[in-house]
């Protein structure tokens, strides 16, 4: 594919996603969409849910990945591409990661989203380590620390990932 045909279908499937956002928005949900397109050419979409399914992980582009992961049957979407109404946030980016999702294409950037009132600036000021008050993370050691992955090294019915 060369890179003048990658843009135009980014942005096909870019304009996808932003009509998704705008059509959440009116029908109560939150102004965020994302489309999944795995290897096989089938497009998964995705819209904000957070408010609607009091779930503060249902993002649009989390939704997407879901709905993809379940009509492939496989967690592993490696081939796939992701195309965001918007930047993805920390959790979208790790979820995408997690997914094995091979690139990114967002159309407005987080300093839009702050505009409307979706800062998550301290988001990545936390991640970058710059604010590790917002959410102190302890490790406590106990006894049974290892138990989990003592198991699972043991299962020989485990499916790696």
């Amino acid at each position: 594919m060369t890179q003048a045909t990658e843009h135009l279908e980014a942005a096909r499937y870019l304009e996808q996603a932003v009509e998704l956002a705008v059509r959440n928005v009116a029908e109560g949900g939150g102004p965020f969409g994302a489309l999944v397109v795995t290897a096989d050419g089938r497009v998964h979409e995705g819209v904000n849910r957070v408010t609607r399914d009091n779930d503060p992980t249902a993002h649009a582009e989390v939704v997407a990945i879901r709905a993809a992961a379940t009509a492939t049957a496989n967690f592993d979407l490696h081939g796939a591409v992701l195309y965001a109404s918007c930047e993805p946030c920390p959790l979208c980016l790790a979820s995408a990661l997690w997914a094995r999702i091979d690139r990114v294409h967002f159309a407005a950037d987080r300093h839009g989203a702050a505009a409307a009132g979706f800062d998550d600036a301290l988001f990545y000021d936390y991640f970058s380590g710059t604010r590790p008050e917002l959410m102190p993370v302890t490790r406590d050691d106990i006894p049974t620390s290892a138990a989990p992955f003592k198991a699972w090294d043991a299962f020989e019915g485990k499916t790696e990932y």
